[in-house]
């Protein structure tokens, strides 16, 4: 039965005990979104001198209707009262002007969820956004999550690993965009008339990464017939373990890509750098949150050992074989660390089976971390493009460049004369194709994979695809 207004109430600022989504106000709001999304352009406006296009009467109907829905939704949620009222105003100024480019630089501001982060804490999130891996279009969105922050992981982030800006989430329900591989929430993918000076606060959903860790992994594992130790087996019987270990992997990832020796901005934001930079980034964030979680287990906090078989488990099996092979950054460092582990005897494929040795394979990836490192650290007082090219020789190092790269043949192939954004140009959408155990492995989980799409509740055993 639907809840009424006063039965879903807030309990001392923090969570609220109710469920938003229960709401009548909620169906109305995700109904009128989803009528809006399918009339914008790629950009957010509405042409309404398109064939098809819809009358502008029946936007401005659909507008009124999210905006009536905020209205009856905002007493609930008592802590983003500044962001709904803002919100209200930028809906009904993108309406009045026409439904031309969405502008919700006001809402954005207003919007500030990690200024006190309370576990349980539900957010009704509207804006006009694209969705990373999801979405590429900057559609209105409509998204209600809870936060997560547990006590454990809010000491360990005040004690060890300050991150003011970030925010485990799960998702209650969601809009068109969400229905899809999606699990972040970033204020960057939001239509706005200027970027922020600052940004805030970045969400990530650790339930949607736990979900599909499940299965594909589960999955995974039947396949290669790789025989999990017994405190790694749990991980895929058990959401909620699942998600606790995301969480706090997202914690200490995301905050590395401001500590360390940095040649400058290793994240990359805006910047033109070709796809191997931004694959050896995002590994050595997870390689360091591998380390960080052996030092955590050895304090005795139960999520350590958890984190530690995560990032091999996923970035062996699932990063490599998920997504297009066109500048898969992911792919790659996935590719990286499982080509790295086999060449330095810690997992062998032999007879059709596949073996971990765990204590091996955690030495060895901190010779993989210390490489990386080396790597950065001399980058600080190299050019930009040495850089690239000596990054280039640590991937070549292990994986095999495709045969008709330009790359591969070195400086002496590439056009020197030219600025070091342009010889990205010369890099191939597969640079570093799938090895033959890859190859076999992606037919064989393609089907689980697609199977991830939209996932947020408990992942079933996946079965073996033919």
């Amino acid at each position: 039965m639907t809840e009424t207004l006063a039965s879903i109430t807030a309990n001392g600022g923090g969570a609220t005990t109710g469920r938003v989504v229960s709401h009548r106000s909620w169906a109305s709001l995700k109904e009128a979104v989803e009528t809006i999304r399918p009339a914008q352009s790629r950009d957010g406006s509405i042409d309404f001198g398109a064939e098809d296009a819809p009358t502008r009467a029946d936007m401005t109907g659909a507008a009124d209707r999210v905006i009536a829905a905020v209205e009856e939704l905002a007493p609930l949620l008592p802590h983003d009262e500044a962001y709904h009222r803002a919100l209200v105003t930028d809906l009904r100024r993108w309406a009045d002007g026409g439904f031309g480019v969405p502008d919700f630089l006001d809402s954005l501001l207003a919007f500030r969820p990690t200024g006190t982060r309370t576990d349980g804490r539900q957010h009704l999130v509207v804006f006009p956004m694209y969705t990373q891996n999801g979405n590429p279009d900057r559609n209105l969105e409509a998204v209600v999550l809870r936060v997560v922050w547990p006590d454990w992981l809010a000491e360990l982030e005040r004690t060890r690993y300050d991150n003011p800006m970030f925010l485990g989430i799960t998702f209650e329900d969601f809009t068109g965009g969400y229905d899809t591989n999606s699990a972040v929430l970033f204020p960057e993918t939001i239509a706005v008339r200027k970027a922020p000076e600052r940004f805030t606060w970045g969400g990530i959903f650790c339930d949607r990464e736990a979900a599909r860790f499940r299965r594909v992994i589960g999955a995974a594992c039947e396949v290669t017939s790789l025989e999990l130790p017994e405190e790694a087996r749990g991980l895929l019987d058990d959401q909620e373990r699942c998600q606790q270990t995301f969480v706090l992997w997202d914690l200490i990832h995301d905050r590395t890509h401001s500590h360390g020796d940095l040649p400058f901005d290793p994240f990359m934001i805006k910047q033109r750098q070709p796809f191997w930079m931004y694959g050896l980034e995002e590994l050595r964030c997870d390689l360091t949150a591998f380390d960080e979680a052996g030092r955590l287990a050895a304090d005795g906090v139960a999520q350590g050992r958890d984190v530690q078989y995560t990032v091999l488990l996923d970035r062996l099996f699932r990063f490599p074989v998920t997504g297009e092979r066109n500048r898969n950054y992911d792919g790659l460092g996935g590719q990286l660390l499982f080509a790295y582990l086999h060449q330095h005897d810690a997992l062998r494929w032999r007879d059709n089976r596949l073996t971990i040795d765990w204590d091996h394979a955690r030495a060895v990836t901190v010779s993989l971390r210390e490489e990386i490192e080396t790597l950065y650290r001399r980058g600080i007082d190299r050019p930009k493009i040495v850089h690239w090219l000596k990054a280039y020789d640590l991937v070549s190092r292990y994986l095999a460049p495709h045969p008709g790269s330009r790359w591969a043949k070195g400086p002496d192939a590439l056009d020197l004369t030219l600025p070091p954004r342009k010889l990205v140009d010369d890099v191939l959408p597969d640079e570093f194709p799938l090895s033959l155990f890859y190859e076999a492995l992606a037919k064989k989980l393609r089907t689980v994979i697609a199977s991830t799409r939209g996932i947020t509740a408990a992942a079933p055993p996946a079965t073996r695809a033919a």
